[in-house]
């Protein structure tokens, strides 16, 4: 029972035992209502004391013989026996009855009009209890009528901090299992279950001869499904219609939409989708009248079965609703189960891209080839690489074996072998190391002459199309200057020679054992190219990603402090792909090397007071999924005396056989070496012992010499940040009462990137007018429990009257900018009588 309550009993016992007089009270508490409230009450002038029904004879020894001075309050929970089984019966006619009406107490403390008392009557049990009682008070309900009594008694019942009998709906669905639901047995034990049903009706038009939870469920879900679906529900399934489908749609889609509430949603669909056999049905409906319903899972594997059988046939004009089909991947992954479907979508507009492909032309000339790789052709390999990315997160591939069969053969045999002879044909045009900038003139062209402090990041393996990503990232942060360019590289488009040209040098050579010599000094370790870059530039280092990647902002200052270049070394791409047991990793780790590379900037340029950076790359490299098969491989060279790898082979001597090209190491390197290297004219490997074979660098391709040049310059003082944001979670499409307590969460806790933030919220009409309180939130926690970031607000409306056709709408404002952040739109029906 509330305390407020409890108190006035209080006050009233301590008038009956006021005076000088001894007094005895018998209070008989006929259904055991204040049982434990009398435990621990104190009264002004007398005692308590606990009668029991066997104790009766000792009670009477101890008020009559043993004391004889104090007053007492004799509490009994039980009705008073009859007079023949009283022993106390003359003790009462010297004393006085108290009678504790707990109704009009209940009624009288919650300002409930006398006429409802009898509601509180009927439900007398549920308020027995000091703790369901605080709970119900707790709601802080105003305009008492029976239905709004009875919701509240449910609201306690699910524990909702609102009087709502949507809310109570939400959690009895969520959370009390649908077979012996925990709180339906609560509701039944205290006699309301009747009226759960007639408020079922109510709000949600639902009737049945067999009132059960099940067929509730089903109600709710065939009326959502019906208003979203372009053609007729299943004849099955019309008794489970209900007349009011605006307030499931409301009711659904609120559901769907919660933070807290979303996975429950997809168990409750996934009940439903069993009991009605809904996949079976479905997947007989025409895709196209599916197309804008996401009540369940099983819709969107229809869809997405449908878009594999269009893929695998080539057929990419298909569409659906004058959808084509990445159109159709776009829509459904923003729906409700693109958290769950998406990575399928985003692998089949990947897929989509491939199969375009089909009939692949390329030009004949080096320029043309060039211009069309940068503008267009570089997408296959985005898109390929992006396919094997969603594909490898799937748990079960069998669906789609077929149509990664289909992309890797486009890939391969349309794409990539006519691509490459296509290119290393016009590599041996005259001009065709003139035409474009090369990375032996890296140092030169981009870091010589920067005034500032510059940071150039290698990225080792880091091939063009990934560094278009990079730029795509990095562009759409507005306080971020981007530009994007391209160098072709040395060939062989290997490590240790594309790590050597991007240093300053005066001359590049190849030793007759391999070895590479920058200025003479040899520079396949971190000390050695520290060597080269100081003696062009003294105020400069040369660091590895792994050891600053961790470091704090005074270490991380510490080492860019003084200096004037910096060359840091990122290996995320190569270090996956050149090992056997990870190359198939290597589209996991170009995402990775995206992500890293962009932190790296964004901590240097906060922390370390440098803004320009240079990001590049020593090579680039070809993947292919499939294995290599025997066909695919050239023999080798079984001489010492060359250096032999899977793409290129350097020696003396060109290797003469089909599909294999040359060119001298003295025109790459600009000296007057007289080796050569060999490479094939085809994504075709020699045949090398261990290793790797998927992924391969170091031949001549636009994917393996082809690689990006980032230019970035970051605002001063800028960190990429922003606000919290806030969401209603309370399920409110109707206001019923002139004071209406809301709930709204913060979605992320606070941190270094996410903002606290103060927000305004009212209601207004649709006219503009405010008719409510204005109330602010400061979302500026940093709890990471979600429950722990819930806000609870208390509306009052302005007492005037309200049309039901008009739309009102709970608006939420960012108070700094002004900037409206959510409209949700409400019905206004104050309701002044009793209507239940």
């Amino acid at each position: 029972m509330a305390e407020l309550n409890l108190k006035q009993i209080i006050d009233r016992l301590n008038e009956e035992f006021m005076g000088d007089t001894r007094k005895l009270v018998f209070w008989y508490d006929d259904k055991a209502e204040f049982v434990e409230d009398i435990q621990g009450i104190e009264l002004i002038n007398a005692k308590v004391y606990f009668l029991k029904t066997d104790n009766q004879f000792y009670t009477k020894y101890f008020l009559e013989r043993k004391d004889l001075e104090n007053n007492y309050l004799i509490y009994a929970p039980f009705k008073k026996p009859d007079v023949k089984d009283n022993h106390l019966e003359d003790t009462l006619l010297y004393s006085k009855r108290f009678f504790a009406d707990r109704a009009s107490l209940l009624t009288m403390d919650l300002g409930i009009d006398e006429k409802y008392k009898a509601v509180i009557e009927k439900y007398i049990k549920f308020f027995a209890n000091k703790e369901r009682s605080r709970r119900f008070y707790d709601l802080e309900i105003e305009n008492f009528n029976e239905e709004n009594i009875i919701i509240g008694i449910l609201s306690s019942i699910c524990h909702t901090k609102t009087s709502s009998f949507e809310e109570a709906v939400r959690v009895i669905l969520t959370d009390g299992g649908l077979n012996d639901n925990k709180f339906i047995l609560e509701i039944k034990k205290y006699d309301l279950i009747n009226d759960f049903w007639k408020l079922a009706e109510k709000y949600f038009g639902y009737t049945d001869i067999n009132l059960t939870l099940e067929n509730f469920l089903n109600t709710l879900f065939v009326t959502y499904t019906a208003k979203h679906i372009s053609s007729e529900i299943p004849k099955e399934w019309k008794t489970l219609l209900s007349y009011k489908s605006g307030n499931i749609i409301a009711f659904i889609d609120s559901m769907m939409n919660s933070v807290l509430y979303s996975d429950k949603y997809d168990e409750l669909s996934d009940f439903v989708d069993a009991a009605l056999g809904v996949k079976k049905i479905f997947a007989e409906y025409p895709p196209e009248t599916l197309l804008n319903c996401d009540t369940f899972l099983c819709i969107d594997l229809i869809l997405i079965d449908w878009i594999v059988d269009r893929l695998n046939v080539e057929d990419i004009g298909a569409k659906l609703c004058d959808l084509s089909i990445p159109e159709i991947a776009d829509k459904r992954e923003k729906m409700h189960f693109g958290s769950k479907t998406g990575c399928i979508y985003r692998m089949l507009k990947s897929a989509y891209h491939i199969v375009a492909v089909g009939k692949y032309i390329c030009p004949d000339n080096f320029s043309s080839i060039l211009e069309q790789y940068l503008s267009t052709d570089y997408r296959i390999d985005q898109e390929y690489r992006n396919f094997y990315f969603e594909f490898d997160k799937l748990d079960d591939t069998y669906t789609f074996e077929g149509l990664r069969e289909l992309v890797e053969n486009i890939y391969t045999n349309e794409y990539l072998n006519t691509l490459l002879p296509k290119w290393n044909e016009a590599l041996r045009e005259e001009e065709a190391f003139t035409k474009f900038p090369l990375q032996i003139d890296f140092y030169d062209s981009n870091v010589r002459n920067a005034k500032e402090r510059t940071v150039v990041i290698i990225s080792d393996a880091m091939r063009y199309e990934v560094g278009q990503e990079l730029y795509k990232n990095l562009a759409d942060d507005p306080k971020c200057r981007a530009k994007l360019d391209t160098q072709l590289s040395v060939l062989p488009s290997y490590t240790r020679l594309g790590m050597a040209a991007l240093l300053p040098h005066k001359s590049i050579t190849m030793t007759d054992g391999f070895q590479v010599l920058v200025d003479d000094i040899l520079c396949d370790n971190l000390t050695g190219r520290q060597n080269v870059l100081q003696q062009h530039s003294p105020n400069s280092i040369c660091i590895q990603f792994d050891d600053i990647k961790n470091l704090k902002k005074t270490e991380l200052r510490d080492i860019f402090t003084g200096k004037q270049v910096v060359y840091v070394y990122h290996n995320q791409i190569d270090a996956r792909g050149d090992k056997a047991n990870t190359e198939d990793e290597v589209f996991v780790a170009c995402k990775e090397a995206v992500e890293e590379i962009v932190d790296l900037i964004r901590r240097i340029s906060t922390n370390a007071n440098t803004y320009h950076f240079i990001i590049t790359a020593d090579h680039g490299f070809i993947y292919k999924r499939d294995k290599v098969t025997e066909s695919d491989k050239i023999s080798g060279v079984n001489d010492k005396n060359v250096f032999v790898s899977r793409r290129f082979i350097v020696s003396e001597n060109a290797l003469r056989e089909d599909g294999i090209m040359a060119i001298s190491m003295g025109k790459i390197l600009r000296n007057q070496d007289t080796k050569v290297v060999s490479f094939p004219v085809s994504s075709n490997v020699f045949k090398v012992s261990g290793g790797g074979q998927n992924f391969v660098h170091g031949g001549s391709s636009p994917q393996e010499m082809l690689i990006p040049v980032l230019d970035v310059k970051m605002e001063r003082g800028h960190i990429d940040t922003r606000n919290a944001g806030i969401a209603l979670i309370s399920m409110v499409q109707k206001i019923t009462r002139k004071t209406t307590m809301l709930d709204f969460i913060q979605s992320e806790p606070v941190s270094d990137t996410i903002k606290a933030t103060k927000y305004k919220i009212f209601f207004i009409s649709e006219d503009n007018e405010k008719i409510s309180n204005e109330v602010s939130i400061f979302a500026d926690s940093r709890e990471t429990d979600a429950n722990k970031r819930i806000f609870r607000m208390k509306f009052g409306f302005k007492d005037k009257k309200y049309d039901k056709d008009k739309r009102y709408y709970l608006v939420v404002v960012d108070e700094n900018t002004g900037e409206e952040i959510l409209r949700h739109s409400v019905i206004m029906d104050l309701v002044f009588g009793d209507e239940f």
